[in-house]
């Protein structure tokens, strides 16, 4: 058999606070009992399935691929299929079992957490093209970039990101983690002044508190921060929330799970293909895209119209199909 007809499968251990590393056998399993021949490979660092997915296309020639783990790995998988050049991305197909603690991008479609179940997602092999986001950022002193399938936050969503991110480092982890530091996080954040274009108009500028830009609708374990996105429209969806009251974030965090929230005065959204962002030197901020911790403004968004080809279950091929998008 050749390496082109096998999958390649990008395995996270340290995904759910651990918990892939436990479950990756039965996942296993279960993969060669649904009759997948497969390679896999295990991560070991951060940004490692980035190098596993680029090197593994590019020298072996894998058009099929299968994540398990988290929104982390998912991110890091996509970013992989972007850095190569020898195939078009679309031609390659991305599946995911998710083994994460937010899995907010499997929320969006209603993944199961069941993995016999989501096996049998990956064997109907229903596939649908979904826009690819992708931001400049500085990085140091030098700027770089990255792809993102789901969302990115900047301001105090990144501050609450980056401090959930050093738990999980720490073995401690999940939606409780995020909803812990986003009300600990209150006491250690200030709004700051940015300059945000949005397709060459100005929209904001002013003090900024938190802000999302995404493609799906589902952040930080289930709160729904983009709640009209659509993931396969070519625009982003951005929210900003303007300078607040920490009584004010403390009363509405039980809104940021049913995308309630937007209607606080404080919250305006907007949709549009390129983003840029701003701030004064000294008052940088920070960037996390899909709930990995990055660099700082100034930031520059554009979208990948339909750029990743991704398996998803049945409800949300037929939904999809039914809104245009072309099936595989």
């Amino acid at each position: 058999m050749k390496e082109t007809d096998k999958w390649l499968v990008v395995v996270n251990p340290r995904a759910g606070v651990g918990k892939c590393e436990k479950d990756w056998p039965i996942i296993k399993g279960l993969l060669t009992k649904a009759g997948f021949p497969f390679m896999s490979v295990q991560t070991e660092r951060q940004f490692h399935a980035i190098e596993i997915t680029r090197d593994l296309i590019i020298n072996q020639g894998f058009t099929k691929i299968i994540a398990v783990g988290g929104d982390g790995t998912l991110n890091e998988v996509v970013n992989g299929i972007f850095q190569q050049t020898r195939f078009a991305t679309t031609d390659i197909t991305l599946g995911m079992v998710t083994v994460g603690t937010g899995n907010d991008w499997g929320r969006m479609y209603s993944f199961p957490l069941d993995y016999e179940k989501a096996v049998q997602i990956l064997k109907n092999e229903l596939t649908f093209l979904q826009d690819v986001g992708k931001v400049k950022y500085r990085y140091h002193t030098g700027d770089d970039y990255r792809y993102f399938i789901n969302m990115a936050g900047m301001g105090y969503d990144a501050l609450v990101a980056k401090k959930t991110n050093l738990m999980k480092a720490k073995g401690k982890g999940g939606a409780f983690a995020y909803l812990f530091n986003l009300v600990v996080g209150l006491f250690q954040y200030k709004s700051i002044h940015l300059h945000i274009v949005v397709d060459g108009e100005v929209v904001v500028d002013g003090p900024v508190f938190s802000m999302s830009i995404g493609i799906c609708q589902y952040n930080g374990g289930g709160m729904k921060q983009l709640p009209n996105a659509i993931p396969d429209d070519g625009l982003y969806d951005m929210t900003i929330i303007k300078k607040t009251s920490k009584y004010r974030v403390i009363r509405n965090i039980k809104n940021l799970y049913d995308g309630s929230f937007l209607k606080m005065p404080e919250v305006e959204t907007f949709t549009g293909k390129e983003i840029s962002i701003t701030s004064t030197p000294r008052h940088a901020i920070f960037l996390e895209t899909d709930g990995e911790s990055l660099g700082c403004s100034p930031l520059d968004f554009e979208i990948v119209p339909r750029g990743v080809k991704l398996i998803v279950r049945k409800s949300a091929f037929e939904m999809f199909t039914k809104n245009g998008n072309i099936p595989s």
